[in-house]
Formats: structure tokens, C-alpha cells, sequence
């Protein structure tokens, strides 16, 4: 296997996106994604069965659509990678049986691969206008003392990227939902349908953020403690107890008879969200060393999430660096971009022995055989 300029096919199952990417080194030569979400519509979020049954429709369709764009076969593959985990269980099995079942007939090698780690990795990617590079990020180079804060349906993390292949730490995370998923319970209750994350973005621009004051989770001195003894939960997030204010606010107007201001909550709904998500990632920035952050994750499209975020870093004296919204949601090229990575450092495969796993903790880059 070629080991210098590896070429790599990703494959992405992890909740509602079927990815496949190709890269070669760090240069991205396709990213195809075919999306389910129109078949969770109605039910107002992701329904894992209908996830899985609609990655098995695509993957074949994708994979095809995908060695096409690149211009290669799977005979001039050199090795396969797949998000093992962290996601939905019945999903990432598709996915990984889908890998294993390549990696077999074709005799590559595999490497089971972590969604979170995977979503630095696109910012090591360089040779198109998708690419890292677009982010203001070195080509093929991620900087010294790197964080990425990842913001999603699923996570919201922020990690401390000392080396992508073998030292990634957590060094704060969501104790109940994710910034993503308290976008759509939220939309859900002001009526606004799924996904929720653009339509409360957009109607938010249309409200006063300072009419209503929702509480901040998990700002509490208690919780932050300070810099010298730093509280439980310091770096962390809440968003449960946000989402009920808002159910308790819209209740209140109505059983007082009056309109919903549905603008106005959206909007303060959302700087609740985005400003302890900022405030929090750039205080963990702050007292680790961090000076450049990778903001990642299908959130990462939020137009106030991105305008605080930037403003706060650029305060701190830290660098933001967003990719493009198509390597930002979930895809095949970040895990193709990490399986290069692995490859070029070393690591073995992770052979055909592993089994998914939907709480994959970060600090396991990638499965061992």
C-alpha cells in the first residue's frame, strides 16, 4: 500500500447522511453525500429505522456516484475507512458491514474511524474550492495548539487536537441535548418544522434577542468553579433546561390569550445557545493555550453562531477557522481525510474484527485490529 500520497475511499453512515469520499493524501477529489432528511420531515426529527433503511438504498448508488467524480475504481483504492462510531447503532452498522464487505471482496485494508476526530480532519484537505484550505487552514497542515468546537445534532464538544492520529482530548461536551437537537424541539414548539437549526436562524433576524433573557446552563458559579479550581462542569453544556423555559414562555402567552411572539423567542432562544457556546469553547481556548479553533459540525451554518464565535475569538486573540458547510455536515471525505492521516503516521488497520460503536469516546482516534 502506498504510504506517502495514500488514496482513500470514507464512508460516512452515522445518522442521516450516506457519504462517500475520496482523497488522495490531502487532496480531496470527491465528496458525494445523498441525504435522507426529507423522510424525517414529519416526525419532526431523525427516526434511526428509516436512517438505516435509507443508507442501505444509497450506499451502492453513492459509492458508484463517488469512484466516478474521482475518476477511480476500486482496484486503484488503497484503503477504505469508516466512522465506527459515535452515532446511531443501526445506522453506523450499515455503514461498517457495507466497508467490511468492500475491504473483503477487495482485499484492502480498513479502518474504523471516529465522526468527531473525522470532522478536524477536513481541515487538513487542500485542491479545491471545498477543501481545508478554504477554512484558513495551512494545506495538509493542522496549526500547533489546535482546538475544534464541534457543534451538531448530535454533539457538541470541544476538543484539544494535539496530534489527529493518536492525541485528541475532550475537554468539554453536552450533559443532555445537543445544541442541534434543541434547535428542533424548539422549532417544534413554536411550530416551525424540521429541520430546525435554519428555520429558527432565519426567523431569528426578524426578532429582538434581548426581549426575553433564557437562562444559561450550567454558568453557575457552582459549575464553573474558578481558573485555579475549576467547577465540574467549567467547559460544558446544558441545553434541556433551556429548551423547557421555552416550552413555560409560549405557554405563558397563551394561557394569558395573547400572541406567541415567535420571532422574539427564536431570537433569544438562539443567543441563549449561541452565546454560552462561545463564551464557553473560547474560556476553554483561553486556559489551555488553544490559538486556533476548528468550528465544525452542521450547526457550524448558523449565521449568529459563526458572527459571536469570530467576534469573541478574534477578542481572545484566537484564530477561527470554519470549512465550507459541505465538509462541515456530516460526510465521507472527513473520514477518507483521517484514514490518509493514519496511514501516513503509521497506524495499522483496524482489520474486519470490529464491531460500531455509538458511544466511541474521542480520545480513540481509530479502532486497533
Amino acid at each position: 500500500m502506498q504510504t506517502q500520497q495514500p488514496l482513500v475511499l470514507g464512508i460516512e453512515s452515522s445518522c442521516d447522511e450516506t457519504g462517500v469520499g475520496i482523497v488522495r493524501g490531502t487532496t480531496l477529489l470527491t465528496n458525494t453525500v445523498s441525504s435522507s432528511m426529507d423522510e424525517h420531515v414529519r416526525f419532526g426529527g431523525v427516526i434511526p429505522e428509516i436512517a438505516s433503511r435509507a443508507h442501505l438504498d444509497a450506499f451502492v448508488p453513492t459509492l458508484q456516484e463517488s469512484l466516478h467524480e474521482a475518476g477511480v475504481t476500486l482496484d486503484d483504492i488503497d484503503a477504505i475507512a469508516v466512522t465506527s462510531g459515535p452515532g446511531l447503532a443501526g445506522a453506523l452498522m450499515v455503514g461498517v458491514c457495507a466497508a467490511k464487505a468492500l475491504a473483503v471482496a477487495t482485499g484492502k485494508p480498513l479502518y474504523a474511524i471516529n465522526h468527531l476526530v473525522a470532522h478536524v480532519g477536513v481541515g487538513l484537505l487542500d485542491g479545491t474550492p471545498d477543501a481545508g484550505a478554504a477554512a484558513g487552514l495551512g494545506a495538509g497542515k493542522l496549526p500547533e495548539n489546535l482546538g475544534a468546537l464541534l457543534v451538531s445534532g448530535g454533539h457538541t464538544e470541544m476538543l484539544r487536537i494535539r496530534s489527529i492520529t493518536d492525541d485528541v482530548e475532550l475537554l468539554g461536551s453536552t450533559i443532555d441535548d445537543a445544541a442541534g437537537e434543541a434547535y428542533d424541539k424548539v422549532a417544534r414548539i413554536l411550530g416551525l418544522g424540521y429541520p430546525g437549526g435554519p428555520a429558527i436562524d432565519k426567523l431569528a433576524r426578524q426578532g429582538n434577542p434581548k426581549s426575553i433573557r433564557f437562562p444559561r446552563g450550567l454558568t453557575q458559579p457552582k459549575y464553573m468553579g474558578t481558573a485555579e479550581e475549576r467547577g465540574p462542569h467549567r467547559y460544558d453544556w446544558s441545553f434541556s433546561g433551556l429548551k423547557t423555559a421555552v416550552a413555560r414562555c409560549v405557554e405563558q402567552f397563551e394561557a394569558r390569550g395573547e400572541e406567541v411572539p415567535v420571532a422574539d423567542i427564536a431570537a433569544a432562544f438562539q443567543e441563549a445557545v449561541v452565546d454560552v457556546i462561545s463564551s464557553k469553547a473560547v474560556l476553554a481556548c483561553k486556559e489551555h493555550g488553544i490559538t486556533d479553533v476548528l468550528l465544525g459540525g452542521g450547526v457550524a451554518a448558523n449565521s449568529r453562531l459563526r458572527e459571536l464565535t469570530a467576534q469573541r475569538c478574534a477578542s481572545a486573540g484566537i484564530k477561527l477557522h470554519v470549512p465550507p458547510l459541505s465538509l462541515c455536515t456530516d460526510n465521507g471525505a472527513m473520514v477518507a481525510a483521517l484514514g490518509s492521516q493514519l496511514i501516513m503516521a503509521g497506524v495499522g488497520p483496524s482489520g474486519v474484527g470490529f464491531a460500531p460503536d455509538s458511544s466511541m469516546p474521542v480520545t480513540t482516534v481509530s479502532m486497533p485490529a
